[in-house]
C-alpha cells in the first residue's frame, strides 16, 4: 500500500453563516496519512450514502454539510438528513467524478460535529459515522429491503472467499474495518468494509475474493488508528482466518463456536504446607494446571469448635486467622476451573496453632483516597529513640565508626516515632512512609531492605507496648495512615527463613573464629537476644561447616582461593554468597549477577551480594511473599511502597502480587477499602528522558499499566515473552491516558480499566528536582504516558539519591526548597518528603556510605536530637504548643512554610485530587486544575502559578479568591493576570462556586515565603 495524499480543508464562508457556525468550521489540521502500505484507491462509484448515528445526540434535526473531493462546500448547514432505521439517519449525495467527500454535521442551529475540528473524509458506497468512528457498511441492512451487503461465506471457508476473524482485545477499538486487495485485485475504498461482532472480543467479514485464493490486508478503527502487521500487510487466504495480535490463524476454527462443554477437573494441588504463626496458619501450595485454566481454589479446614469449614482461595496462598490457640487443625485443597469443575483433595496436612498473642487487636486501613495525604518518609531505625533497650550496633559497629559516636545502626524505633506522631501531623502530614519492618540479616541491616523472616516484626524496633500494631493503631487514631515499604524481588544473603536459607559457605578455622561464631543448635537468631555462648546479637553460627554440606553443589568448596580478606585472612571457594556457586537453588533464587541494567537480566539477576535475588516466577516464592504480605494488610495498613519494583517483571506483579494485595485487603476489609489501598512503586530510572534510554520495560509508567495480551501461563517464560513483545513495540506504541488532565476547565472521570493496580514514584521529576522548572517541566512531558500521573508519588531527594542521581542530601538551599516544595504541594501528584528535609538535615552530606563512615556523618543521621521535647497539636499543620529543642526544629521557615502548604493544599479538593491543565496560560510554572465529584457535591477549581507571574485566558467567569493573600478577583472576560509573587512563594486563585464549595479565601498566616 502507498500513502495517500493530505486533503485540506475546502470550505466558502458562506455570508449568511451564523457565529456559532463559523466556530463550528475552523479549519482543522490535516488528516494523517493512512499507513504506509495502503495503495491509491480508484473510485468504483460516484456517490455516497452517508449513515450517521444518532443514539449519542439528541439533535431535533441532522445536516450533512460536504464538499466533494475538488469540488465546493455546500451552503451552511447542509442538506437535511432522513431517517433510515433505529437510531440512524442517512442522505445519498452525488459525488460526480470524486472519489470521495469531506464531511461534518450540524443540527442546523449551530451545534457541529466536525470530528474534534479534523472534519471527517469520507469515500465511496454506504460510509457509517459513529461516535467519530467511520465505517463502510449498511448499519440497517437486515432490518428492511434491500440487499445484505455482507457476502455469504462458504461454510468452514472455502475458495473464493475469506472469513476473517479479528480480535480487538488489544487494540480496544469500538469499530473496526477490513481494507483489503485480492491477489490481482484492487484495494477496497479507504477506510475499508465495516467488520460485525462476531463474539466477545472478535470480530468478523466475509470478502469476495473473484478468482483469486488470497488476499493483501490491514485494520483499522476508521480514524486513523491502523494494524498492517508494522508495514507489512496480513497475506491472508481462502477460508477461515483469525488474526490476533498479529498471528495469523489460517484454517482456523471458528473462535466464536460453541465450545465443546468442559467436564475435565483440574489436576489436584500439590505440595500443600501449613505454618504456624501465633493463632494463625498460612497455607500455600503448588498451582494446579488446567486445559481452560483454574479459577479458584478451594480450602477445607476441620478441628476446632467452629467444625468443618470451607473458604475460597483466588491465589496458591491461604491465611486462616483467628483461630484457637493450642489447636489441631487440618487441611485439604481442591482447585476449580471456569465450568465449576472440582479436583480431588490434596493430601491432608496438620498444623497445631500456639499461644494467643497479647498485641493488640489489628487495625483497618483508613480506606481514603490516598492523594489527599501528604507522605513523610523515614527511616524507622534513624528517626527517634523512644526505647535504648533494642538499640544494637551490629558486626559492623566499631568498624564503622559508630561506637566512637555512641550511635547505634538500631536506634530509633516504634516507640520513638509514636511519640513524635504529633511532630509529624504539626508539620500537616497525614501519611508516614516508613522502612521495611519484617526481621533483617546481614552485617549492616538497620535501613531493613535485608529480609531474613518475612513474617516477623523485627524485635529490634519493637518495645513493650510499642509494638508495631501499636504503631498501626496510634497513627490510625491520630487520622494518619502508615506506608509501609515491602520487598519482593530479594531477601538477604543469609537466605528467607521458611523459604529457603543456604548452609553452604563458611569454613570456620582459626583465622575466621572471630567472625564464626561456635555453633548454637538451641539458638534462633532475631537480631536483639544476645547468644550466649558468643556473647553477640548479630549471631552467625548457623552459616559455617568443617565438612562440605550433603547436597553441595559449589565448586571447590572450602578449597583457599588464593586470595585473602582485607585484614589479611584466607579466603575460601564459597566463602560467601555467589548467584553461580550454585549454593542458592533456581527453585527458590536467580542464579546470575546482573550485567545490564536497562536490559532483561535486570530483572533476573543479583544486584548485590546482600541483595539475594528471589526467583519471583517460582510460585513457592510467590506463595512465601504474599503469604508474609498478607500478614501486614491484616494488620490494617493503609499501603505498600515496594522496592525494586523495576527488578520483577511486570507479568509477575500483574498476574501475582498485585491482584493477591487486592483480594487480601477486599477479603478483609471491603471493595473500598482495596480501591484506595495504595500502592507506589520504585521504578528506578535514572534518566532525564521520558521513556528509560528507550527501553519501555524499565521505565516507571510502564509498570502503571495492565498487560496488552495474553502470554504463556508458565511465568518465566511469560516475562520473556512480555519484554520481546513490548520491546518490539516499542515506545510510540505504549498506551496513552488523559486520566490526569483536564478537558478545558471541565473535569472528566479518569478511566482506571488498564490500571495495572501499582502507581509510581516519580523519577524524572525526582532526577530534574536540581531546579524546580526543570522537574515541573519533565512531569508534564511524561504525564500521558502513566495511567494516571496524579497519583505519582513526588520526591526531591530520599534515602538512596538527591537529584540527578546525585549521592548528597539536596543542596540547592532554603529558597530553592521553598520553591521545589511549592510546586510538589500544588501540582499534580502526591508530596513526599525525606525526614530532615524541613530543617535541610545532613544538607550537602553524601547519603550512604555503608560502614565505610560513620551514620552521623551521613544523610542517615540521627533525628531524634532535632526532637527532643514535646508537642501539641489541635490538627493537620496547628501547633498549638511546642517546648524544647523540637519547638526551635518546627521554628525553622521551611517547617513553618511546610505547615501552612499543607493548610492549603487540604482545603482545595482541586490541588489534591484535581486534573490540571496549561491550556490558555502564560508563566513558567502556571497551571488549572479542577476535581468534580457529584457523589459527594465536590466541585473545586483553582488557579496557580509558583514564583512567577502569569495571565490565564478562557477561564470561567466569576469571583476568585488567592489562599494565599485573600486576594478577590473578579473576572467578566475570562482572563486573569496575576503577578509574580516571588521565589518560593505561590498564588492559589480559588473558584468561588458558593455553598460547600465556595472559595475559602485566605488560609493560615504569612511566613517566611508564603506571604
Amino acid at each position: 500500500m502507498k500513502r495517500t495524499p493530505h486533503r485540506l480543508l475546502r470550505r466558502p464562508l458562506a455570508a449568511a453563516m451564523t457565529v456559532a457556525g463559523l466556530i463550528g468550521l475552523i479549519a482543522a489540521a490535516p488528516r494523517e496519512p493512512a499507513p504506509a502500505a495502503v495503495a491509491p484507491v480508484a473510485a468504483a462509484e460516484n456517490t455516497a450514502t452517508v449513515f450517521y448515528y444518532t443514539g449519542t445526540r439528541n439533535w431535533s434535526a441532522y445536516h450533512l454539510h460536504y464538499a466533494p473531493d475538488g469540488g465546493a462546500w455546500t451552503s451552511v448547514p447542509g442538506i437535511r438528513m432522513e431517517a433510515a432505521c433505529t437510531d440512524w439517519v442517512k442522505r445519498t449525495v452525488d459525488l460526480g467524478s470524486a472519489d470521495g467527500l469531506t464531511a461534518t454535521f450540524t443540527d442546523g442551529s449551530g451545534v457541529w460535529d466536525n470530528n474534534a475540528g479534523k472534519n471527517y473524509e469520507l469515500g465511496t458506497g454506504s460510509i457509517t459515522v459513529k461516535d467519530g468512528a467511520v465505517a463502510h457498511s449498511d448499519p440497517c441492512a437486515g432490518t428492511g429491503p434491500g440487499p445484505d451487503p455482507t457476502p455469504t461465506p462458504t461454510p468452514g471457508g472455502g475458495s473464493g472467499t475469506a472469513e476473517v476473524f479479528y480480535s480487538t482485545t488489544a487494540a480496544g477499538w469500538t469499530t473496526t474495518n477490513l481494507h483489503y486487495r485480492p491477489d490481482g485485485g484492487a484495494w477496497s475504498a479507504l477506510p475499508g468494509v465495516g467488520m460485525e461482532a462476531a463474539c466477545t472480543g472478535w470480530v468478523k467479514r466475509s470478502a469476495d475474493l473473484g478468482d483469486a485464493t488470497a488476499m493483501r490486508a490491514a485494520f483499522n478503527n476508521g480514524n486513523g488508528v491502523w494494524d498492517n502487521n508494522n508495514g507489512g500487510d496480513y497475506t491472508i487466504p481462502a477460508g477461515r482466518t483469525t488474526v490476533r495480535d498479529g498471528k495469523v490463524t489460517t484454517d482456523a476454527k471458528d473462535p466464536c463456536a460453541a465450545e465443546v462443554p468442559d467436564t475435565t477437573a483440574p489436576t489436584v494441588p500439590g505440595k500443600v504446607r501449613a505454618a504456624v504463626d501465633g493463632v494463625s496458619v498460612v497455607l500455600s501450595w503448588e498451582p494446579s494446571t488446567d486445559d481452560r485454566g483454574v479459577t479458584k481454589y478451594q480450602v477445607t479446614r476441620t478441628g476446632g469448635a467452629g467444625g468443618t469449614m470451607v473458604t475460597d482461595a483466588g491465589s496458591t496462598v491461604h491465611s486462616d486467622t483467628g483461630l484457637e490457640a493450642k489447636t489441631a487443625y487440618g487441611y485439604t485443597v481442591r482447585a476449580v476451573d471456569a465450568a465449576g469443575n472440582v479436583s480431588a483433595a490434596s493430601a491432608a496436612v496438620t498444623a497445631t496453632t500456639g499461644e494467643a498473642p497479647t498485641a493488640p487487636a489489628p487495625g483497618r486501613p483508613l480506606g481514603t483516597d490516598p492523594r489527599k495525604d501528604p507522605v513523610y518518609f523515614v527511616l524507622t531505625a534513624r528517626f527517634n529513640d523512644g526505647d535504648s533497650g533494642n538499640n544494637r550496633g551490629g558486626s559492623q559497629h566499631e568498624k564503622s565508626g559508630n561506637a566512637a559516636q555512641d550511635d547505634p545502626m538500631f536506634r530509633g524505633d516504634f516507640k520513638g516515632l509514636v511519640d513524635k506522631l504529633d511532630y509529624i501531623k504539626g508539620l500537616g502530614f497525614s501519611a508516614v512512609w516508613i522502612t521495611p519492618v519484617v526481621l533483617n540479616r546481614s552485617d549492616y541491616d538497620y535501613h531493613g531492605y535485608h529480609g531474613y523472616d518475612f513474617y516477623r516484626v523485627d524485635p529490634r524496633l519493637e518495645s513493650a507496648g510499642a509494638s508495631y500494631q501499636d504503631l498501626i493503631n496510634a497513627a490510625h487514631a491520630k487520622g494518619m495512615k502508615i506506608y509501609q515499604d515491602v520487598v519482593y524481588n530479594h531477601s538477604s544473603r543469609w537466605g528467607a527463613k521458611g523459604l529457603f536459607t543456604p548452609k553452604t559457605y563458611g569454613v570456620r578455622d582459626t583465622q575466621w573464629s572471630w567472625y564464626y561464631d561456635e555453633r548454637d543448635e538451641g539458638f534462633e537468631y532475631d537480631g536483639l537476644t544476645v547468644e550466649p555462648k558468643s556473647g553477640k546479637s548479630y549471631y552467625n553460627g548457623d552459616l559455617w561447616s568443617t565438612a562440605e554440606p550433603s547436597g553441595n553443589t559449589c565448586l571447590n568448596w572450602g578449597k583457599p582461593t588464593g586470595g585473602s580478606s582485607p585484614e589479611g585472612y584466607r579466603i575460601y571457594n564459597c566463602q560467601w554468597p555467589d548467584p553461580t556457586s550454585g549454593m542458592f537453588p533456581k527453585a527458590y533464587y536467580h542464579n546470575c549477577w546482573i550485567g545490564n541494567w536497562e536490559g532483561e537480566d535486570s530483572r533476573s539477576c543479583w544486584l548485590h551480594e546482600d541483595l539475594a535475588d528471589l526467583n519471583t516466577e517460582s510460585a513457592p516464592v510467590q506463595n512465601y511473599l504474599i503469604g508474609a504480605y498478607d500478614k501486614y494488610i491484616d494488620m490494617g495498613v493503609d499501603g505498600f511502597r515496594v522496592d525494586t519494583a523495576v527488578h520483577i517483571p511486570r507479568t509477575t506483579w500483574n498476574r501475582r502480587f498485585l491482584p493477591a494485595i487486592q483480594e487480601r485487603v477486599t477479603e478483609r476489609f471491603g471493595a473500598g477499602a482495596a480501591k484506595n489501598f495504595f500502592v507506589f512503586g520504585e521504578v528506578a530510572a535514572f534518566v532525564n528522558d521520558k521513556w528509560n534510554r528507550g527501553s519501555v520495560n524499565h521505565s516507571a509508567q510502564f509498570y502503571t499499566w495492565k498487560e496488552r495480551k495474553e502470554y504463556s501461563a508458565d511465568d518465566e517464560r511469560a516475562a520473556l515473552e512480555m519484554y520481546d513483545y513490548e520491546q518490539q513495540r516499542g515506545t510510540g506504541a505504549q498506551p496513552v491516558s488523559d486520566n490526569a488532565f483536564l478537558n478545558g476547565n471541565a473535569y472528566h472521570t479518569p478511566d482506571h480499566s488498564r490500571f495495572s493496580g501499582m502507581n509510581v514514584i516519580d523519577m524524572r521529576m525526582h532526577m530534574n528536582f536540581g531546579d524546580a522548572n526543570n522537574a515541573y517541566s519533565n512531569g508534564k512531558d511524561s504525564d500521558d504516558s502513566y495511567n494516571d500521573a496524579t497519583y505519582n508519588v513526588v520526591y526531591v531527594d530520599s534515602h538512596d539519591y538527591g537529584p540527578n542521581k546525585s549521592s548528597e542530601r539536596y543542596t540547592g538551599g532554603t529558597d530553592a526548597w521553598a520553591e521545589n516544595m511549592s510546586l510538589m504541594w500544588t501540582f499534580r501528584g502526591i508530596p513526599a518528603l525525606y525526614y530532615g528535609s524541613e530543617i535541610e538535615f545532613q544538607a550537602g552530606r553524601k547519603i550512604d556510605c555503608g560502614p565505610s563512615c560513620p551514620l552521623a556523618t551521613t544523610g542517615r543521621a540521627y533525628f531524634g536530637d532535632h526532637l527532643a521535647g514535646e508537642v501539641e497539636v489541635s490538627g493537620f499543620g496547628k501547633v498549638t504548643s511546642a517546648t524544647g529543642a523540637v519547638a526551635g526544629t518546627l521554628a525553622k521557615p521551611l517547617a513553618r512554610h511546610l505547615q501552612r502548604l499543607n493548610e492549603i493544599r487540604r482545603a482545595v479538593p482541586a490541588l489534591q485530587m484535581g486534573q490540571y491543565s496549561t491550556e490558555g496560560i502564560t508563566g513558567s510554572m502556571a497551571f488549572k486544575r479542577r476535581y468534580t465529584d457529584a457523589a459527594s457535591g465536590t466541585d473545586s477549581f483553582a488557579l496557580v502559578t509558583v514564583s512567577g507571574g502569569a495571565t490565564y485566558t478562557g477561564i470561567p467567569d466569576g469571583t476568585y479568591r488567592d489562599a494565599v493573600t485573600g486576594d478577590t478577583r473578579v473576572v467578566t472576560g475570562g482572563t486573569l493576570a496575576v503577578p509574580a509573587p516571588g521565589k518560593g512563594n505561590l498564588r492559589v486563585y480559588v473558584l468561588d462556586l458558593g455553598g460547600r464549595n465556595a472559595a475559602p479565601g485566605k488560609i493560615g498566616t504569612a511566613g517566611p515565603y508564603l506571604k
